[in-house]
C-alpha cells in the first residue's frame, strides 16, 4: 500500500514538473513575440513585398521606409543635368492619379481623378501604399455650417509645408447638401459655380484636420517661403485666394485673368507669378497690394516652377509645346525649348540643374538642362502623364499617369558608358 502511494506521489511530482516546464516554455515564447513586436514598431517598417504596392496590386518593387525627417539622399553621379532617368517601379491598383507631390520628409501624396474621391499616401522609399484617404468630411466638425451630413470634395493639387507635417489639398468642387452649381473646366466668373474648399492633411494623424473656404474651382496651391500663407488659384472665379495659415482663413482675394492655374512665390513672400491658362497670359502679382502686372502673352500657360536660387521662373505652356525660362530680375524670357506634345506639370531637381516635364499627349517625360535649356533625355511613360514630383530624399522622380498608374524613376546614375549624353534622342515633339 505504501509503495503504491509512493508511486502515485512520484507520478504527481513528475506531472507538476512537466506543467511547470510547459509554463516556462510558454512564457519564453510570449516574451520572444513581445520583443519581436516591439522591434517591429521601434525600427523601420518592412518594405512592401516584391511585386506589390503594399496593397496587393502587382507591378511594384520594394525597399526603404518612412521617416518624419529627411534622410541623407543617395550618392549621385554629378549634377542632375548629367544623370539618366531609369524606371525602377510601376504600380497600379485602383488609382487614377492626377497630381503627385513629395513632402521631402518621406511621404508622397497623390490626388486621384476627382470622381474617385480619394487621395493616396505612400512611403517615398519603399513606395508602399500607406493609406487611401477619402475626401468625405462632416463640415460641421470644422466649424462650417449649412451643409448637414457628409460632404465630398474632388482633390486636384497639393502643397506640402516645409517641415512635411501638412499638405494643403484643393477641392475642385463639392458634393452634398447646400452647395452651388458644380464646377466644370469651361466655366466663367459669371457661371454661378459654387465656392469650394481647401483641405489640410495632417501627416501625424494621416487625416484631414482643417477645411478652409476659398473660391470657385480651386486648382493650384502654393505656400509662401516663410510658411505664413497659402495661395490658391480659383479657376472659375478668375481669382487667387490668399489664406492665412495661423487663422486658417481666406484674408485676400485678387483678380487674375481667365482660368488661373500655376503659381510660384519669390523669397520676399509677397511677389508671385501666376499663369492664367485660358486667358493666355502670365502675371506678376503683389500679394500685399493686390496688384497685377502682365509679363507674358503665351498660348495656354499652365505650370510654373521656381529655380532654387529664385533667379528664374520656368513656364510650361501646353498650347505651344514649349518650356520658357524667365529671368525674375527683368521678367524677360531668356531661353526656351520644345519639350514635347502638350507639356503640363513640371518639377525641378534639388540642385536646380534639371527640369522634368510630363508631355501629356506624348506619353513621355522630358528632362531639360536648365543651364542651356536643352532636352538632355526623354523617357516613355504610360498614357496621359499629368503629374510629376522630384523626391529629394531618394533622388527619384514620380510620374502620375491619368490612365491609372504611377511610375517611379531613379535619377542618381549616368547610363552605362555615358558621359553626359542624352538618355534618349531629343526630338522636336
Amino acid at each position: 500500500m505504501a509503495g503504491a502511494r509512493w508511486r502515485q506521489d512520484d507520478i504527481y511530482v513528475r506531472r507538476r514538473r512537466m506543467v511547470l516546464a510547459l509554463v516556462v516554455l510558454l512564457v519564453v515564447v510570449a516574451a520572444g513575440s513581445t520583443i519581436a513586436v516591439w522591434r517591429s514598431f521601434s525600427s523601420d517598417p518592412p518594405a512592401a513585398a516584391a511585386g506589390t504596392d503594399g496593397s496587393g496590386s502587382p507591378d511594384s518593387s520594394s525597399g526603404g521606409s518612412e521617416s518624419s525627417s529627411a534622410p541623407k539622399p543617395p550618392a549621385q553621379d554629378g549634377p542632375s543635368s548629367g544623370t539618366t532617368l531609369q524606371r525602377i517601379d510601376r504600380f497600379t491598383g485602383g488609382i487614377t492619379p492626377k497630381s503627385v507631390d513629395a513632402s521631402q520628409r518621406g511621404l508622397v501624396i497623390a490626388n486621384n481623378m476627382m470622381y474617385s474621391h480619394t487621395v493616396t499616401l505612400y512611403d517615398s522609399r519603399s513606395r508602399k501604399l500607406l493609406k487611401k484617404l477619402p475626401d468625405s468630411v462632416d463640415l460641421s466638425k470644422f466649424g462650417i455650417n449649412g451643409h448637414p451630413g457628409i460632404s465630398k470634395g474632388a482633390p486636384v493639387e497639393a502643397a506640402w509645408t516645409k517641415d512635411g507635417k501638412y499638405a494643403y489639398v484643393s477641392q475642385y468642387t463639392m458634393y452634398g447638401t447646400g452647395f452651388g452649381k458644380e464646377g466644370w473646366d469651361d466655366c466663367t466668373s459669371d457661371s454661378g459655380v459654387g465656392s469650394s474648399y481647401l483641405y489640410r492633411f495632417n501627416a501625424d494623424t494621416m487625416d484631414w484636420d482643417q477645411v478652409i473656404p476659398v473660391g470657385a474651382v480651386p486648382k493650384y496651391v502654393a505656400i509662401t517661403p516663410d510658411q505664413s500663407k497659402v495661395v490658391v488659384s480659383n479657376w472659375c472665379d478668375f481669382t487667387i485666394s490668399v489664406v492665412d495659415r495661423a487663422s486658417a482663413k481666406q484674408t485676400k482675394v485678387i483678380k487674375i485673368g481667365q482660368q488661373p492655374r500655376g503659381i510660384v512665390i519669390l523669397p520676399d513672400n509677397r511677389t508671385a507669378y501666376v499663369a492664367a491658362m485660358y486667358g493666355n497670359k502670365v502675371f506678376k502679382v503683389d500679394l500685399q497690394a493686390g496688384t497685377t502686372t502682365l509679363i507674358k502673352d503665351v498660348y495656354r500657360p499652365r505650370h510654373l516652377v521656381l529655380s532654387p536660387d529664385a533667379k528664374y521662373v520656368y513656364l510650361a505652356a501646353s498650347g505651344t509645346n514649349t518650356v520658357y525660362k524667365i529671368d525674375t530680375a527683368t521678367d524677360k524670357t531668356v531661353a526656351q525649348v520644345i519639350s514635347g506634345p502638350e507639356p503640363r506639370s513640371m518639377t525641378i531637381s534639388a540642385d536646380g540643374t534639371a527640369l522634368y516635364t510630363v508631355n501629356y499627349f506624348g506619353a513621355s517625360v522630358s528632362k531639360i538642362s536648365t543651364a542651356d535649356m536643352k532636352v538632355v533625355g526623354r523617357v516613355p511613360t504610360d498614357e496621359s502623364p499629368i503629374g510629376i514630383t522630384y523626391d529629394d530624399t531618394t533622388r527619384q522622380v514620380w510620374v502620375a499617369c491619368y490612365g491609372g498608374s504611377m511610375l517611379v524613376f531613379d535619377d542618381c546614375k549616368k547610363a552605362a558608358g555615358a558621359s553626359g549624353s542624352p538618355s534618349a534622342p531629343a526630338t522636336s515633339g
